[in-house]
């Protein structure tokens, strides 16, 4: 993990996390110029290197100041752009009633030096409005907690996400935000953007395996896909919820939708590093989408009480993991479904020997 790397100053943020095979390396690129936006990039060389040319990125134009070396090593590269956060509450009989957005590319962020954490892998980017009108941000925060993995696993804390040495995961997390309305309700907006011969998808899987995350049953993936669909390239996942608590429990659970997936080349907030990567005609070259997740129930009372809201997404390359059912969950349906079986079994057998075993002294009448 680098934070500004070939940059000496803290004003900004760039985080460049480097996963190196034996084969290949996988860049995963984090930062705050404009909008917060991770790139995601994939190489067939195991040295291939990040290069940033910072005067030209915090210049006006920055198309062109960030790349991979060598350039021929690219297999894949995306971006995630989080774009912006509204807020609505349910303003009977008139329908819903939205206040004015907050444009995340708009916040001023601290340090993520910082928070760095090069044993854990760990590092969380935090900001708040630059002009915070209401004061809704006067004692609260928006933040993205980013996380690295060097192998495969099962994060400890709810919703406790299967992950792989592949990808990463980023919690989005709002603590102590002053709500505008009674019963406000949240929506994150986020935004994808892929080179041409790739198409992001919405899928959705339910199992009626919860152990690991108790009273949730839907997983979503948006998956980004060749033309022809025959491979998965890169992936976002998360369980459909959200936590109410610094120490999420079960009882804690926020409703988490998905919103469905649109197109939104013309609505891209500006992000430095997708500027700098993909260059000036992103709209053109580039094929851009938008997902709105939105956190909370019909009542939208949840985040009242707490005034705290995580959720939790993972990021990264080729299918994203899907979980095998657990030997508890085997158990527990083998004894369900079998012991009804063996008593039936058990019954039929009982009656036959009984009717073999069955005799009359009284002959039959011809």
């Amino acid at each position: 993990m680098q934070y500004n790397p070939g940059w000496n100053g803290s004003s900004v943020n760039l985080l460049h996390v480097r996963a190196a095979g034996p084969g290949d390396t996988l860049h995963y690129v984090w930062s705050s110029i404009g909008a917060p936006a991770v790139l995601l990039v994939a190489t067939q060389s195991p040295s291939s290197a990040l290069r940033v040319n910072w005067t030209q990125l915090l210049s006006p134009s920055p198309a062109g100041a960030i790349w991979i070396d060598p350039p021929s090593s690219v297999v894949y590269s995306t971006a995630v752009v989080f774009t912006k956060l509204f807020e609505f509450s349910e303003a009977k009989p008139s329908g819903e009633l939205f206040y004015p957005t907050y444009d995340l590319a708009e916040f001023s962020w601290d340090s993520l030096n910082h928070t760095l954490n090069h044993t854990a892998l760990t590092a969380e980017l935090r900001g708040a409005p630059t002009t915070d009108p209401g004061g809704g941000f006067s004692n609260g925060s928006l933040a993205f907690r980013v996380t690295a993995y060097e192998a495969g696993g099962r994060d400890g804390r709810l919703p406790s996400l299967l992950h792989t040495a592949d990808s990463s995961q980023v919690e989005f997390v709002l603590a102590g935000v002053a709500p505008r309305g009674n019963s406000s309700r949240f929506v994150l907006e986020v935004a994808t953007v892929e080179e041409a011969g790739a198409v992001r998808r919405l899928r959705s899987e339910r199992s009626i395996d919860d152990e690991y995350t108790p009273t949730i049953f839907e997983v979503l993936s948006l998956v980004a896909e060749s033309q022809n669909g025959s491979s998965a390239l890169g992936f976002l996942q998360w369980k459909a919820t959200a936590y109410g608590s610094r120490s999420p429990r079960r009882e804690d659970g926020i409703q988490c939708r998905a919103q469905g997936l649109r197109a939104a080349n013309g609505t891209l907030p500006v992000s430095g590093i997708v500027q700098a990567y993909f260059g000036e005609g992103l709209g053109s070259t580039c094929t851009v989408s938008a997902l709105n997740v939105s956190f909370g129930g019909e009542e939208g009372r949840v985040y009242q009480e707490k005034r705290y809201l995580s959720w939790s997404v993972l990021l990264g390359f080729g299918q994203p993991p899907r979980d095998s059912f657990s030997p508890l969950v085997i158990s527990i349906t083998a004894v369900a479904l079998g012991t009804p079986l063996a008593m039936l079994l058990l019954g039929s057998c009982v009656v036959l020997l009984a009717q073999r075993r069955r005799y009359s002294e009284y002959e039959p009448i011809n």
